[in-house]
């Protein structure tokens, strides 16, 4: 099995969690929000496969490219 890397598009807040680890989730589905001034921005999946890790949890801080999710691909 292959890993695939979720990293935030936006430096912001986490403001809400969309799955759990062991969803199965499609490409380009959105696995959590992001607030980034005053704006609602979804982290999507950037392949399908299972949610193997989440790293962040509502209301953290994340950076620009921060990795906050790890999928199980193939």
């Amino acid at each position: 099995m292959a890993e695939e890397k979720v990293e935030s598009e936006v430096t912001g807040i986490v403001w809400k969690v969309l799955v759990e680890v062991g969803s199965q989730v499609a490409e380009e589905e959105p696995l959590m929000i992001v607030e980034s001034m005053k704006m609602e921005i979804p982290v999507e999946a950037p392949c399908a496969g299972k949610v193997s890790e989440l790293l962040v949890n509502p209301e953290d801080t994340v950076e620009e490219g921060q990795i906050v999710a790890v999928l199980e691909t193939g």
